[in-house]
C-alpha cells in the first residue's frame, strides 16, 4: 500500500504547481513533441534542432520526466515521447500545444499577478495589469490572437463532437450561432444534421477569415451556412429556431450577458430556444474544471455560473430556464424559451 504524504508535502507540491506548467509551456514553444515523434533523440540533437543548449534542456526533460508529465528517458540520454507528451504536437486532434501555450504566456501571468488585488478591490486584474480588456488586448497583439485562436480550436476538437451529439438537433430548421469564430462547431452540428441550416454570427473580421477556413466551406456545409457579421450587444440575425452560443456567456458579467440573451429572444422564432454552451458549476466540494476555469475568467472579467444563476440571467433577459443538457466533454447545453 502507498504510504500516504503528510499534509504539508502534498501543500508544496500544489505551491510549486506553477513550476511544472512553466516546463510544459517551454516544451511547447521549443516544439519538443514534434522533434521526438519519429523516434528517441539524444539531448544533445534535441539541442540542436531546437536552436538551445544542450545542459540545460536536459535537465528541463529531467524535471518534467520526473514528475510524470511527459517524455521518458531511456540510456545513453535520449529521450522519446510518452502517449501525454504526444498531446504537444501539432497538427493532431487533440493537440494542447497552443492551451500550453496561451494559458502560461507572460500576459496571463501578468494578469493573474494581479489576482490578490482583483480579490481585495473588486478589480478586473486584467484590467489592471494591461489597462484594457483582454479582446482589446488581442487585438492588438496579432501573435497571441493567433494562439489564443489555436487554443480554442484544438480545445473544440473534442469538445464539439460531443456537443453536437447530446442535444437533438434535427428538429429545428435554422440555427444561428452566436459569435461562433471560424464555426467549427456549427460545421459539426450541420454535419450531423443534414437537413439543418446554420448562421454563423462574428465580428467583421473574423467572418472575413472564417470565409477562407475548411470548417464552413466544407462540402455539403458551404451550401447550408449563411456568414453574417455583427455586433451580439446591437442584435443577431432574426429568424431562428436557436441561438446556440459556445464560450460567449462566460466572458461577459451579468449585464451584458442578459443583453446578450435579450438580442437573441427579440430576434428568435415563436418557439425558438437559446441553448448556453458553458461549464454549470455543480454545488459541494467535488472537484470541477469548471471551479478553476471560474478563477481564469476572474482575472480576465469573465464568470463561470451555477444552474441558478443561469436562470436568473435568463429570467432578466424574458426567457425560462428549461433544462440543462449535460454532454459527455466539461460543457453542457443550458436550454431556454421564452417565459
Amino acid at each position: 500500500m502507498a504510504k500516504k504524504s503528510p499534509p504539508p508535502a502534498v501543500m508544496l507540491n500544489l505551491i510549486i504547481g506553477y513550476w511544472v506548467s512553466r516546463l510544459i509551456y517551454v516544451a511547447a514553444k521549443l516544439e519538443l513533441a514534434d522533434l521526438l515523434d519519429h523516434g528517441p533523440r539524444t539531448v544533445e540533437e534535441l539541442a540542436m534542432a531546437a536552436g538551445v543548449r544542450a545542459p540545460a534542456l536536459y535537465r528541463v526533460l529531467r524535471a518534467l520526466a520526473s514528475v510524470g508529465i511527459i517524455f521518458e528517458e531511456t540510456k545513453g540520454r535520449q529521450f522519446k515521447l510518452t502517449p501525454l507528451a504526444a498531446t504537444l504536437r501539432t497538427g493532431v486532434t487533440g493537440s494542447m500545444r497552443a492551451p500550453a501555450m496561451m494559458m502560461v504566456e507572460n500576459y496571463m501571468f501578468d494578469a493573474w499577478n494581479q489576482l490578490l488585488h482583483g480579490v481585495k478591490a473588486g478589480e478586473v486584474p486584467f484590467l489592471k495589469a494591461h489597462g484594457v480588456p483582454i479582446f482589446e488586448y488581442l487585438e492588438q497583439h496579432p501573435e497571441d490572437l493567433q494562439v489564443f485562436g489555436e487554443s480554442m480550436t484544438s480545445v473544440s476538437g473534442t469538445e464539439n463532437p460531443a456537443i453536437a451529439a447530446a442535444y437533438k438537433f434535427s428538429g429545428l430548421r435554422t440555427l444561428v450561432d452566436v459569435a461562433g469564430g471560424h464555426g467549427s462547431l456549427l460545421a459539426t452540428i450541420l454535419k450531423a444534421n443534414p437537413k439543418l441550416r446554420g448562421v454563423l454570427l462574428e465580428q467583421p473580421s473574423v467572418i472575413a477569415r472564417a470565409g477562407k477556413d475548411q470548417h464552413v466551406t466544407a462540402k455539403g456545409i458551404a451550401g447550408r451556412c449563411m456568414l453574417e457579421s455583427g455586433d451580439f450587444f446591437e442584435s443577431v440575425p432574426k429568424g431562428g429556431d436557436a441561438y446556440i452560443m459556445k464560450y460567449i456567456l462566460h466572458d461577459w458579467d451579468d449585464e451584458r450577458s442578459v443583453k446578450i440573451l435579450a438580442n437573441c429572444r427579440a430576434a428568435m422564432n415563436e418557439n425558438g430556444k437559446v441553448l448556453v454552451v458553458d461549464n454549470v458549476i455543480p454545488p459541494g466540494n467535488d472537484a470541477g474544471w469548471g471551479k478553476l476555469l471560474d478563477i481564469n475568467m476572474l482575472v480576465i472579467g469573465g464568470r463561470e455560473r451555477t444552474k441558478n444563476e443561469f436562470a436568473a440571467i435568463f429570467a432578466q433577459a424574458g426567457l425560462k430556464l428549461t433544462r440543462v443538457v449535460p454532454t459527455k466533454c466539461p460543457l453542457s447545453i443550458v436550454e431556454g424559451v421564452r417565459a
